[in-house]
């Protein structure tokens, strides 16, 4: 990296890649830099990292990992750096259910199913915008606060970030994704 050049992190990027990025995911997609689990970032130093990006990965850990996750992104990244994170808002499916009355809809949001290149994933927790506010205050974030897809470096690529029930329904839909930015 040259100088002055940010370092920026693409955890569980699956198949999308993000200009200027450093993308890490244990499925071996061609446009990797690494392929290892995005919970061991030991190929990192102490504060070095000024953001970190995950889009709807973070839900597929248990409670344990979750947090152990957190602790090593906390590690790496910077004084005053970023961790901005995309959950499935468990309180805004909720209010899809009740208002559309269709579990199918919703179902996939809550339990995940993701199939990669290396098996089946699950989600193993869901969030609320308190419930993960208060997990990563407890590790060491600051400032957390919701951000808004439409202002990001992303907004023009399709992800789970902007999902909406009902599907990519960004005018009337309800957006399902809860997107938090947390400063260390």
């Amino acid at each position: 990296m040259s100088v002055g050049t940010k370092v920026k992190l693409h955890l569980g990027c699956g198949k999308r890649h993000f200009p200027g990025f450093i993308h890490i995911d244990r499925d071996p997609w061609e446009h990797l830099d690494y392929q290892r689990d995005i919970k061991d970032l030991s190929n990192f130093e102490d504060n070095s990292v000024d953001l970190i990006y995950l889009c709807h990965c973070f839900n597929s850990f248990d409670d344990d990992d979750a947090r152990a996750a957190l602790k090593e992104w906390h590690r790496i990244l910077k004084k005053g750096g970023i961790l901005r994170i995309a959950v499935p808002d468990f309180e805004a499916i909720s209010k899809a259910y009740l208002k559309f009355k269709d579990l199918k809809l919703v179902k996939r949001l809550v339990t995940g199913y993701y199939k990669g290149k290396l098996g089946t994933d699950y989600h193993r927790s869901v969030y609320d915008e308190a419930t993960l506010k208060k997990l990563l205050e407890e590790c060491g974030f600051k400032n957390v606060h919701r951000w808004d897809w439409r202002k990001t470096f992303h907004a023009e690529y399709d992800d789970y970030s902007q999902a909406y029930l009902p599907h990519m329904d960004k005018e009337n839909g309800m957006l399902v994704s809860l997107n938090l930015e947390a400063e260390k």
